[in-house]
């Protein structure tokens, strides 16, 4: 990571929120995390006066031609899904490509990616809004309409605006490891990592629910993740029938109510895989309330993509006594 330098296109229109995320992210110096940070720097993607969302005017300092030094490329955003970038930008995103730079996208900004022709056959996401236009345009895509941001190696895409941070913070965990990201996520007040897509935050018709029971189950199912749960159990506990919970459930998370506790399992153990002090697996699997090892693993794998000795091989925080 020595010298790694992050550039972030200004275009005309620019979607000042998902720009504003990637200055926060890579432009500050960060002395205290003891690693090579970034550098940092915005090149203009076309001639003229750039204006930004809310009446601002960005004077980028470089032009196209710092793509061809950059090791990272954000977009963030793009003006309309509807028009496509100027050639001379989309020349340099594929030379970029060719080279090995790695590509990442905010918002609509895939759309930039997807115009250059540097996603064919990939995995992306973007806005929930714009998905089906993005599937429609580019069938050579596989569209994962529910992730907040998809890795590809070298090309990583997002969902919509605030997403960007997911993804941008998974680049810092990728680069520097769990340690380094959650430090920088606890300076923006943001979690380090969120599970779960966008579904939990497209537009339903939210239950009425005046007195919290939904939010109050979750709260204490988080507290304690050991405890069995079942569908019964949870709707008891919530004062609902079953059927209840299962639909408020979905309309509160995407998620049916055991899928929703997996995964809240699977942060618990993910936690105490990066504790400083190892526990045995078997203790791990106990206190994320999996039960067993081989549970642990099955569900750790499916959401995580990884094993957990994989996991707390990677991110696992070395304690320095």
């Amino acid at each position: 990571m020595q010298n790694h330098l992050v550039v972030a296109l200004a275009y005309d229109r620019l979607c000042t929120f998902e720009f504003g995320c990637v200055t926060e992210l890579f432009a500050l110096e960060r002395p205290e995390l003891g690693v090579d940070w970034y550098r940092f720097a915005v090149c203009a993607g076309e001639p003229g006066p750039i204006r930004a969302a809310g009446g601002i005017t960005v004077a980028a300092p470089y032009t196209l031609k710092l793509l061809d030094r950059a090791d990272t490329i954000v977009i963030p955003g793009w003006r309309d899904a509807d028009e496509i970038p100027p050639e001379p930008l989309l020349k340099k995103i594929r030379a970029a490509h060719k080279r090995g730079a790695r590509l990442c996208s905010i918002c609509s900004g895939v759309f930039v990616l997807a115009a250059a022709g540097v996603l064919d056959g990939k995995a992306v996401t973007t806005h929930w809004r714009y998905a089906d236009q993005l599937q429609q345009r580019y069938p050579q895509l596989q569209v994962r309409a529910d992730a907040l941001y998809v890795d590809e190696g070298s090309i990583i895409t997002s969902a919509g605006s605030a997403a960007g941070l997911d993804m941008l913070l998974h680049l810092v965990r990728r680069d520097h490891g769990s340690a380094v990201a959650n430090r920088v996520a606890q300076r923006l007040v943001v979690a380090p990592h969120r599970d779960g897509g966008q579904a939990q935050f497209v537009p339903r018709p939210m239950p009425h629910d005046e007195s919290g029971r939904l939010a109050r189950l979750m709260d204490w199912v988080r507290s304690h993740p050991a405890t069995p749960h079942t569908l019964r159990s949870l709707a008891e506990r919530a004062a609902m029938s079953p059927r209840t919970l299962q639909r408020q459930f979905h309309d509160a998370t995407g998620m049916a109510p055991y899928e929703w506790v997996v995964r809240e399992r699977v942060a618990v153990a993910r936690e105490l895989l990066e504790a400083p002090a190892p526990l045995p697996m078997a203790r791990v699997a106990e206190l994320a309330g999996f039960g067993s090892e081989e549970s642990l693993r099955r569900h750790f794998r499916r959401i995580a993509l990884t094993s957990p000795g994989a996991y707390r091989k990677k991110f696992g925080v070395t304690d320095p006594a």
